[in-house]
């Protein structure tokens, strides 16, 4: 892995679960990591419940732009999370993979929404201990 290590998020829709978690990463991790998101099969926009879920943590992911999931990214990246794209992820040697089994938001009340950030925080917060010990973790 790099000195500075890359991390991609992927879902289906780039616009909710895999927003979140770069959201996270980006605010808890700061200098210490470079975050990327995609989907397989990206929507027009971020999921507005999600953008509201993350607000109340004080993270604005309201400008961020659902991207479609390329190659590149992925070898750009040293660490993949996916989220619910089964197959639609590259795979190459050398790099990490991980799967994270999380609820998609899309179209859930804010309550639901609530508990599946909470969730991503949690991993965020354990997969930024592993890759930047160094780093500080806001809030925790």
């Amino acid at each position: 892995m790099t000195e500075k290590p890359t991390v991609l998020f992927v879902c289906v829709h780039n616009a909710g679960r895999s927003q979140m978690a770069a959201g996270y990463l980006r605010a808890l991790g700061g200098d210490a990591v470079d975050v990327l998101s995609a989907g397989s099969e990206p929507k027009e926009t971020i999921n507005p419940v999600a953008v509201r879920a993350m607000a109340e943590e004080g993270i604005d992911v309201s400008g961020a732009t659902p991207r479609l999931l390329t190659t590149d990214a992925v070898l750009e990246a040293d660490v993949v999370i996916t989220m619910g794209c089964g197959d639609a992820c590259p795979v190459f040697p050398g790099k990490r993979y991980e799967d994270w089994e999380l609820e998609d938001p899309a179209g859930k009340d804010l309550e639901t929404v609530r508990s599946i950030r909470d969730e991503i925080r949690m991993r965020v917060e354990a997969l930024l201990a592993e890759l930047s010990p160094e780093a500080r973790v806001n809030g925790t």
